[in-house]
Parts: structure tokens; sequence; C-alpha cells
């Protein structure tokens, strides 16, 4: 393979192209367990026909982990907003379509988010008041089958030449309650400071799929304290404010 040129840099991982081929290799440090549940997470949505990069192999490069899948060439939703900003409401629509096609799809296989959610809050450094709230919450919230892409952000979009949207990155892929992964969506724009980006796309979530605001809200605090756990130290104080039940509301 030739490591000629590097796609993305990330924490503790690399994204290479090799002709046809993305690899992402990641260092000593990850755990096998988290890329292997990478791929197979990626190869079971494969499975539901959405137009995802398809996995090759997972392999050992010089001693490293890495999961080979297809290149897709195109810009990513993100790119083309920065580039178009006057096509930011037609961009933003074709975000929102795809997300609802993704819930659309059943994958039973893939981990429950209510079950990676309890974790995750289990984990934080919340007081026990707080943490008994938030599992309180959440196993309060509707039961649901829907896949849920996990970090679904215009970065993890790329149009294809031909306009043909394909959705990358499943390492955070769950099965569960749409709201949920609305709400994480929703973060990210803030934690962004885009808020008001964060505002339009999450108006555009509950008028296409026909949900309430206020139950999105809900969310917030559960999702928020799930990814303080693995966020960025710089995000942690405001992911952390969320988390506070009372705070928030």
């Amino acid at each position: 393979m030739k490591f000629d040129n590097i796609l993305a840099e990330r924490k503790n991982k690399v994204i290479y192209r090799d002709g046809n081929l993305a690899v992402k290799v990641f260092d000593e440090s990850f755990p096998k367990s988290d890329i292997l549940n990478e791929a197979l997470n990626q190869a079971r949505v494969e499975e539901t026909g959405l137009n995802i990069p398809k996995i090759e192999e997972v392999k050992k490069i010089d001693g490293k982990w890495a999961i080979v899948s297809d290149y897709i060439e195109g810009k990513t939703l993100e790119q083309l907003m920065n580039e178009n900003p006057d096509k930011i409401d037609e961009y933003l629509n074709q975000f929102v379509d795809i997300q609802v096609e993704i819930l659309g799809k059943k994958c039973p296989l893939l981990k429950r988010i209510k079950d990676k959610m309890q974790d995750k809050i289990s984990q934080t450094d919340l007081d026990a008041t707080t943490r008994y709230e938030l599992h309180t919450r959440l196993a309060s919230m509707k039961d649901h089958n829907k896949v849920c892409h996990g970090d679904f952000t215009p970065s993890n979009i790329i149009i294809a030449e031909d306009g043909t949207p394909y959705i990358l990155d499943w390492a955070h892929a769950t099965q569960g309650n749409g709201a949920a992964d609305a709400a994480r969506t929703y973060l990210t724009f803030v934690l962004k400071d885009k808020r008001e980006l964060g505002e339009k796309y999450l108006k555009l979530f509950c008028e296409k799929t026909d949900t309430a605001r206020q139950y999105v809200d809900r969310w917030m605090p559960i999702v928020a304290a799930s990814q303080s756990v693995k966020g960025k130290p710089e995000e942690r104080e405001l992911l952390l404010s969320w988390a506070s039940v009372c705070e928030y509301e």
C-alpha cells in the first residue's frame, strides 16, 4: 500500500488514500475491540442498503490495526456548505433527508443506544444524584429500533461526483431512538460554535419526522453526559453543564 495521501488525521488514527481505497490506521493505544467493533458495525450497516463505503478488509500494517474500505471521490457536505453559503438551506435539507433515510432502516444486531448510554452515564464524573436522574430519564424514554449513526455531522457525508451522498464513520452506530441521534447532531453544531445552524437543523428534523422539539430536548442531558466521557477536554465543561438535568431545565 502507498500512503502518500493523508485524507484526515484524528486522535489515535490517520486515514490515508491508496488508489481506490481508504485506509484508516489506528495507533497501538487504540483498543483492538473498538477497532473490530467499528468494522463490524460498518459491515452490518452495509446490509441495510444505505450508501456507505464498503469494507474490503481489516488487517495489520506495520504492527498497527487498519480498516480498509472503498474510497469515495467527492466533497463533504461541510466543505460544500463552507464554499457555497448561499446554498446552506439546500444542503441542510439534504442533510436531514439523509438522516431520515438512515433512521428508516433496521439493523437488529447493532448495540442498543440505551444500553450504551447507561454505561456512559455510569462512567461520567457527575455526582450520584445527577447520574441517578439521568439513568431514570433514559429508562423512561421510548424504545425504538431505528439505525442511529451516532456522529451524524456534515463532515461525515461525502457527495460523490455524480451527486450521490455516502455516509462515513460508523464507529458509534447503534439502534434506538432517532431523537437521541438528533440531539447528538445538535450538540455537535453547538460545540463547533454553530448554534444558529444547529437550531435550523433541529427545526427541520422535527418538521420532517413529526417530532416534538421538547422530546429531543429531553434527550440533550443524556446525550451530553454520554459524549462527555470521550469528549475533547475543551468540550467537557460545556457538555457536563448540559448533562446537569436541573441546570438544563
